[in-house]
C-alpha cells in the first residue's frame, strides 16, 4: 500500500513545489515508484517535472468533478518510477463546484482509492492556502510534511498549520501524521539562518527532519528547464540535499 504524503504550508515561497518535485525524482532515482498530485492551481510542480500543461487532456480537475478516472489523468516523466497527475488554471474554481457535493472533504480521499496500491509514495504539492482542496489533501494523506524557510518569520502561520492539521485528525482523518518540519533555502553562513534553525528544532525537537536543504543555484535553475535538479545537475548540494531527504523518509 502506498504512503500517501503532503506537502504543505499556506505560506507561499517556502519550497514546497520544489521539495515536491525533488523528493520524487529522489525516492524514484532510489527504485522508489512515486506518483506526483499537483493540487496547486498555479501547475508549478507540473511544468517542473516537464508537462505542457496546454497540452494535457486530463487534470486533477476533472478527476475532482468526476469528468474523468484517475488513470486517465496519469503522465509519465523523464524519470523512470515517477508518474504525475498534473493541475490546471481551472483548479481555481473546483472549490467552489466542490461546495455542492456530498463529504466534499473527502474527494481526494475517494480518487487516489484506485491508485493508492500501484504506488510506494503518493506525494501531493498543496496550493498555498487553507482551502478545501488543501483540507481535502491532508483529509487524503498518511502524513504531511511541513517546509519552513530559513528567514524571518518561518513560524508564521505555522500555528494556524498545526491548528488545522488539528482539526482534520479530530473530524477526518484520525491517522495523519507530521512526517517532519524540513528547513529550506538554508544558507550556514547567515546568523539569522542558524536562529531560525535553533527555534524550530526548539519548538518541534524530533519531528524536525536531519536533512536541511541549503540554498542552491542549480537548485533554482532547474525547474525553468522541467527538470528535477538531479537529472539537471547530480552533483550540485541540491541534488544531494534532496537524495538525502528521501534516504531518511524512506530509512523511517
Amino acid at each position: 500500500m502506498g504512503k500517501i504524503i503532503a506537502l504543505a504550508n499556506q505560506k507561499g515561497g517556502v519550497g514546497k513545489t520544489t521539495t515536491t518535485i525533488n523528493l520524487a525524482a529522489s525516492l524514484a532515482t532510489l527504485e522508489k515508484t512515486v506518483l506526483v498530485i499537483d493540487a496547486d492551481p498555479q501547475a508549478n510542480a507540473s511544468s517542473g517535472l516537464g508537462v505542457d500543461i496546454n497540452k494535457i487532456d486530463c487534470s486533477i480537475y476533472e478527476c475532482i468533478i468526476g469528468e474523468a478516472a484517475v488513470h486517465d489523468a496519469i503522465y509519465t516523466t523523464d524519470i523512470p518510477g515517477l508518474d504525475i497527475i498534473p493541475s490546471h488554471i481551472n483548479l481555481v474554481g473546483a472549490e467552489i463546484e466542490m461546495l455542492e457535493l456530498e463529504n466534499r472533504e473527502t474527494v481526494i480521499k475517494r480518487m487516489l482509492e484506485p491508485v493508492k496500491s500501484e504506488y510506494d509514495y503518493i506525494l501531493i504539492d498543496c496550493a498555498p492556502s487553507l482551502g478545501l482542496i488543501t483540507v481535502n489533501s491532508l483529509t487524503a494523506a498518511d502524513s504531511v510534511i511541513i517546509p519552513v524557510q530559513s528567514e524571518y518569520f518561518a513560524l508564521e502561520g505555522i500555528s494556524k498549520l498545526l491548528n488545522t492539521i488539528k482539526i482534520i485528525k479530530r473530524k477526518l482523518n484520525p491517522q495523519l501524521e507530521i512526517e517532519g518540519f524540513l528547513l529550506t533555502m538554508y544558507d550556514s553562513r547567515l546568523r539569522l539562518a542558524n536562529q531560525v534553525y535553533d527555534q524550530v528544532k526548539r519548538h518541534f525537537q524530533e519531528l524536525v527532519f536531519k536533512t536541511v536543504i541549503q540554498r542552491n543555484v542549480k537548485l533554482s535553475e532547474s525547474p525553468g528547464h522541467g527538470l528535477p535538479v538531479i537529472l539537471y545537475d547530480a552533483t550540485s548540494t541540491g541534488a544531494k540535499n534532496y537524495l538525502s531527504l528521501a534516504n531518511e523518509i524512506i530509512n523511517r
